[in-house]
């Protein structure tokens, strides 16, 4: 039987913890949300005057990464040349979400919504290289 790698509390924490850490360096006021490989939220964070709509596209950005286990900005590009991709259900093909992965197994995603699409990334990205940095 393969066992896998999953999620715990303390990489949520230190994930949320670089996010928030990045949008709080630059002002910016963003949704935060992690998810497990299922697309299952592991944490949600709304920072203050981010706006009310942003949990909710936070955390598809990361049921996207996760679902498709790549960057949304990758899924976002394809979709200039097939936009059917628009129209997954339950998807969002928009900068922003980040797989989270160990060695080979994918474990979740982090997704950001608060500001301009790259920026969004720019703070998922500092939560998986945290959590990246931390792992042996």
């Amino acid at each position: 039987m393969r066992s896998r790698a999953c999620l715990n509390i303390v990489d949520v924490d230190l994930i949320l913890a670089a996010c928030r850490a990045e949008a709080t360096k630059n002002h910016w006021p963003v949704s935060i949300a992690i998810v497990d490989d299922a697309g299952h939220a592991l944490a949600l964070l709304r920072l203050d005057m981010a706006g009310a709509h942003t949990p909710e596209i936070a955390l598809l950005k990361a049921r996207t990464a996760a679902f498709m286990r790549t960057p949304t900005k990758t899924l976002e590009e394809m979709t200039r040349d097939r936009p059917v991709l628009n129209h997954l259900p339950g998807l969002l093909p928009i900068q922003g979400g980040m797989p989270i992965r160990h060695g080979n197994d994918m474990l979740g995603a982090v997704g950001v919504s608060g500001v301009q699409s790259h920026e969004d990334e720019q703070v998922a990205r500092a939560g998986t290289a945290a959590f990246a940095h931390s792992q042996p």
